[in-house]
């Protein structure tokens, strides 16, 4: 089993539901394995994406552990899986990455704990991001996200500090700061074989590979994983040529333009609809309260990302 993540592209996979709002684990299951045999890296189950706030602790293993099965099953031991921890305690935190382990899990994606941001410093951030690492049964990666952890902020050298932690392999940067990411991939304080970052936007995959990044966590990867992983190889295949360099511009050109609607705008419920239309797996019903339905029922359009969808479908079926 892998203690470093692979660099690449990991997608962080929706969780899937039947009308009624039950799991669908043959839905999550077959999601996956198309993911493993087309050159995704890595799954993320159980993140912002994934809705972990919308299961139970319950559910959450039930989801790791069919996953796990199923790629089992079909020649994938091993494929690594990350799971997502959304906790405010570092006991209960440790609690959902002993879980996530004894489900199949090889690492945990670990939420900065945003419920008191204003008020918590950089000296308590490396603390508990520490006492989660010191306890957890996994490595884990620390997850930026300060779009849904009320703006809480990770200064460059707290990642620097926690990076010489021997069970925290790398971080997650939800956030368009690509001086950030530059600053946290390229520093020399720390030891990029054992600490990779991550871009969390696939509509920055290209500068971030290019300053150091080992790679993206990418919602639209769910729809398109060959797409997105060519633009990764297009990026780390240096030195570029002319030819490489122009196919890696449209690449990243059609990969924004999509992103930028159906994972920035539309989020969990956009990435459901993409996957439910191109790939016929999910419903468009689907979902949980509070986010049940489809891009229509939130106000969007999907006629507005119809043309570059079909353009990135002759790209997905091209490669």
């Amino acid at each position: 089993m892998p203690s470093i993540p692979t660099p690449g592209v990991w997608v962080p996979v929706p969780t899937f539901f039947t009308p009624a709002g039950a799991l669908d684990t043959a839905t999550q299951a077959a999601h996956s394995l198309h993911l493993a045999r087309n050159g995704i890296a890595g799954i993320v189950l159980l993140g912002s994406t994934g809705e972990a706030v919308h299961l139970s602790r319950a559910e959450r293993s039930e989801m790791i552990s069919a996953v796990r099965a199923a790629l089992n099953k079909n020649g994938f031991e091993g494929y690594p899986l990350m799971a997502g921890t959304m906790a405010g305690t570092v006991d209960e935190t440790v609690e959902l990455l002993v879980e996530a382990g004894e489900a199949g899990a090889q690492f945990g994606l670990v939420l900065a704990p945003g419920y008191f941001a204003g008020q918590v410093s950089q000296a308590n951030v490396e603390a508990w991001y520490s006492a989660v690492a010191d306890a957890s049964p996994l490595p884990i990666l620390i997850y930026h996200y300060p779009g849904v952890s009320n703006n809480i902020q990770i200064s460059m050298e707290t990642f620097e500090r926690l990076s010489q932690h021997p069970n925290i392999v790398g971080a997650k940067f939800s956030h368009g700061n690509i001086s950030h990411h530059a600053q946290v991939a390229l520093s020399p304080e720390i030891a990029h074989k054992t600490f990779r970052l991550y871009s969390g936007q696939g509509q920055q995959l290209l500068p971030v590979v290019m300053v150091g990044g080992a790679g993206v966590i990418d919602g639209l990867a769910a729809t398109f994983p060959k797409t997105v992983v060519r633009l990764y190889q297009l990026a780390t295949t240096l030195p570029m040529t002319d030819e490489a360099l122009v196919e890696a511009r449209q690449l990243q050109w059609l990969v924004s333009k999509a992103s930028e609607l159906v994972c920035v705008k539309w989020a969990v419920v956009g990435i459901k609809e993409c996957v439910a239309r191109v790939l016929g797996m999910g419903n468009l019903e689907g979902g949980r309260l509070p986010i049940k339905g489809c891009v229509k029922d939130i106000g969007g359009d999907w006629a507005a990302v119809e043309q570059t969808i079909e353009e990135l479908v002759s790209v997905e079926k091209s490669l």
